[in-house]
C-alpha cells in the first residue's frame, strides 16, 4: 500500500480549492453576464418606449393644431359649429416615422355624448333635464340592471340613498373587494363598472353615449349625436324619427339652433334648446405609435375654449384598440 506524505495531501486540497474558486467565479461571472442582459434589454425597451411617448405627444399637439384651424375656419365662416362632415371627425390620420414606424391619430368628439357629471350641479342639487336624458337613454338601449339614482348616489356629496334604487357605501362595503362611494365627480367613464348592478355587456352599449367631463353645463352637440341620444332628447321620440334626425345632420349640419328645433319630427313636443349646443368644447385625441417594434398608446382629453385654446384634462396610456376610422395617409411635407 501506498502512503501519501502531508505535503502532497495538502497539494490536493489546494488543487481542489482552486477548481471550486474557478467554478465560483466562472457561475458568478455568468451571473452577471445574464444580469448585465436583462439591464440592457430593459434599458433598449424603456428608452424605446419613452421615444414613443414623445411621439405620441407630438401627435397630440399635431391633433391640436387641426382642430384650432378648425376653429379659425368656423370663426372666419361666423359660426362656431362641429359635425360629423368635417374631415377630423370623419378619418384618422397616418403619419410615416423616418421609416421607423408610424403615428396614427384619431380625434373623438366628447361633446355629442350626455355628461354624466351634469347629473349633479354644484350646489349639490340633481339636474332634472340630465336625469330625464340619461333615463331615457337607459331605456332606449334596453338596460335594466342599472338605474340613474345609483348614478346620482356615486356623484353626490352624502351617503344617504336618493331612492330605493340608489346605492351608497352601506352596499359598496359588503363586496369582494369593498369600496366605497366615490361621491365626486366621474373623472373616468370606466368608473361606470364600479356601479351597482352594472354588467360589462351594459357598461359596452352606454360607453359611446355617455361622457365624464369636468365641465358641467355645456351642453350636448346636436350635431354630434348618436341616434340613442338624439332619442333620449323627448320621451315621445321614437327610434326611426331619431334615426331620421341623425341622417338629416349626416347630409347638412345645423348651424342654426332654431333650425334643428323645427324640424319635424319635433313638431308639438314643445322642444327647447335647454343643454344643447352645435359646438364641441372637449375631444379625445387617440394615438397608436409604432416605433421599433413597439407599440405605445395614449389618449388624451383636450379642452378647447371659447377662444381657441386648449388644456390637456389627462392622459391615459392604457386604452388600446381605440383607433377605429377610416386612415387617411398625411405625407411629411
Amino acid at each position: 500500500m501506498t502512503a501519501f506524505s502531508p505535503v502532497r495531501q495538502q497539494r490536493g486540497v489546494a488543487l481542489i480549492m482552486v477548481l471550486l474558486a474557478m467554478a465560483l467565479v466562472i457561475m458568478l461571472t455568468a451571473g452577471m453576464t445574464q444580469q448585465q442582459s436583462v439591464r440592457i434589454f430593459r434599458a433598449g425597451h424603456y428608452l424605446a418606449q419613452q421615444q414613443g411617448y414623445s411621439v405620441a405627444l407630438g401627435a397630440e399637439e399635431f391633433a391640436q393644431q387641426i382642430l384650432f384651424k378648425d376653429y379659425e375656419q368656423d370663426k372666419d365662416d361666423g359660426a362656431l359649429v362641429d359635425s360629423p362632415d368635417e374631415p377630423w371627425s370623419q378619418y384618422s390620420a397616418i403619419l410615416p416615422l423616418d421609416d421607423q414606424g408610424v403615428a396614427e391619430v384619431q380625434i373623438d368628439d366628447l361633446s355629442g355624448r350626455i355628461n354624466l357629471n351634469d347629473l349633479v350641479t354644484a350646489s349639490g342639487d340633481v339636474d332634472a333635464i340630465t336625469r330625464a336624458r340619461l333615463e331615457r337613454l337607459l331605456q332606449v338601449l334596453d338596460i335594466n340592471t342599472v338605474k340613474v339614482d345609483a348614478l346620482i348616489d356615486w356623484l353626490d356629496a352624502n351617503d344617504e340613498t336618493v331612492s330605493a334604487s340608489g346605492a351608497e357605501d352601506g352596499l359598496y362595503l359588503v363586496q369582494q373587494p369593498s369600496y366605497r362611494a366615490a361621491n365626486q365627480k366621474f373623472t373616468s367613464v370606466s368608473e361606470l363598472l364600479l356601479i351597482m348592478g352594472m354588467t360589462d355587456e351594459d357598461y359596452r352599449k352606454l360607453r359611446p353615449h355617455v361622457a365624464a367631463l369636468p365641465v358641467s353645463g355645456l351642453g350636448i352637440n346636436v350635431n354630434m349625436a348618436t341616434a340613442a341620444v338624439l332619442q333620449s332628447l323627448h320621451e315621445r321620440l321614437t327610434p326611426s324619427q331619431a334615426e331620421a334626425i341623425l341622417a338629416k345632420v349626416k347630409e347638412e349640419r345645423f348651424e342654426e339652433m332654431a333650425d334643428f328645433l323645427a324640424l319635424p319630427e319635433f313638431a308639438g313636443l314643445g322642444m327647447k334648446a335647454d343643454r344643447l349646443s352645435l359646438n364641441s368644447r372637449f375631444f379625445d385625441v387617440v394615438s397608436r405609435i409604432t416605433f421599433d417594434n413597439r407599440t405605445v398608446n395614449l389618449v388624451s382629453t383636450l379642452y378647447r375654449s371659447s377662444d381657441g385654446k386648449f388644456q390637456i384634462v389627462a392622459r391615459d396610456s392604457g386604452q388600446k384598440h381605440r383607433i377605429d376610422k377610416p386612415p387617411f395617409a398625411v405625407s411629411e411635407g
